[in-house]
């Protein structure tokens, strides 16, 4: 069986979601900023449920489906990397966007401190968390069969995982990404998806079965 741990239907997969999603913020601070950076659709999706005046900046879009989202719910994308791994982006943004005044709209929990790194060529990136995520809890039921291939999209959905199951030596992993990969345990078989997509993901996990 193909687990997919994300609320996403995708067909000839098992959806297990491993992440709750809660707003934690009621307002955006918009008054020092003219730029927008998103690094998941669900932070687009958080701010348009707290303030729809987000859609009247420009957007920087860390994945394709973080652009899809933006686009879809009335927003301007400027600005979408085809490789966005934290060093690799932050180098982007210093490049390209020196001299925006830019506010990075995120979760309570990142994989990559950007303002940090930014930070040290000079380049001043406000934030504002305004979504947190838990995880979903699961009886041991649950856990997949023997000889599972298993989706990965975050270091959250990892860190959610292990919370509720043990890793079986059967299992074969598949990454969304090279940042998801640093949070897999060393003794865990996997492989990378070709793109940072779920549906690279689930073509890269039928490969693996056919």
């Amino acid at each position: 069986m193909i687990y997919l741990l994300s609320p996403l239907i995708k067909e000839g997969t098992y959806s297990l979601p491993m992440i709750n999603f809660l707003l934690v913020a009621s307002s955006i601070d918009f008054s020092d900023c003219d730029t927008l950076i998103f690094t998941s659709k669900q932070a687009v999706v958080s701010a348009d449920k707290i303030d729809k005046r987000w859609k009247k900046f420009p957007c920087i879009a860390i994945g394709s489906a973080t652009k899809s989202k933006i686009e879809e719910l009335g927003g301007e994308v400027i600005y979408s990397p085809k490789k966005f791994y934290g060093e690799a982006l932050a180098e982007d943004i210093k490049s390209l966007f020196s001299d925006k005044r830019l506010l990075y709209l995120r979760p309570k929990e990142v994989s990559f401190d950007s303002r940090a790194y930014l930070a040290k060529s000079g380049i001043k990136l406000e934030e504002q968390i305004i979504y947190e995520t838990s995880c979903v809890k699961y009886a041991l039921k649950d856990k997949p069969k023997e000889n599972s291939i298993i989706i990965f999209t975050s270091p959250s959905t990892i860190k959610c995982f292990f919370k509720n199951f043990e890793w079986h030596e059967s299992y074969m992993a598949v990454l969304i990404g090279h940042a998801t990969k640093e949070h897999l345990p060393y003794y865990c078989n996997y492989v990378v998806a070709d793109e940072p997509l779920i549906d690279a993901c689930v073509e890269k996990a039928r490969e693996l079965i056919t």
